[in-house]
């Protein structure tokens, strides 16, 4: 009887040993939907801070999107009126984000209240808006992008 306390022991205390030597798990990675969120957050905060070379990081090189007025503008218009002062974000509230994951395809869409300018032309208020992210050499980048204004 005792060998065989002695033999669960021994296997009880090399499990422990065992598990307590298993290595810690690895942080876990934001999801697919918390990542493109905080780009949406780093959007913001790039327009508000006048920082186009950060908001180049965010749109992919053929984004291109829809405004409020039903003009198309391309990522090279967009950082030209960011730098110009044309395109100012003074501040802004995100509301709720929805985020629909396709493959490597993440559609957001959210509303925002805010208090801008584009061109000289006051255009705070409540925004709603759409944008279509991919990811690309392991980044997810905007590629397309349409707003509304909320009347």
């Amino acid at each position: 009887m005792n060998k065989i306390a002695v033999v669960a022991f021994l296997v009880i205390a090399g499990v422990a040993v065992a598990l307590a030597q298993a290595p810690a798990p690895a942080a876990k990675a934001p999801s697919v939907s918390q990542a493109v969120k905080q780009l949406e957050h780093d959007w913001e905060d790039a327009l508000k801070a006048g920082d186009a070379d950060k908001l180049g990081e965010i749109l992919a090189d053929d984004w291109m999107t829809i405004g409020y007025d039903g003009k198309k503008a391309t990522k090279q218009e967009e950082l030209a009126d960011v730098k110009s002062g044309k395109a100012k974000l003074e501040s802004y509230e995100l509301g709720p984000m929805d985020v629909k994951v396709l493959g490597n395809v993440a559609v957001v869409q959210g509303s925002d209240t805010e208090k801008s300018s584009s061109g000289g032309k006051d255009t705070s208020g409540k925004w709603v808006w759409m944008d279509v992210f991919m990811k690309r050499d392991g980044k997810w980048v905007a590629v397309r992008s349409q707003s509304a204004m909320v009347k």
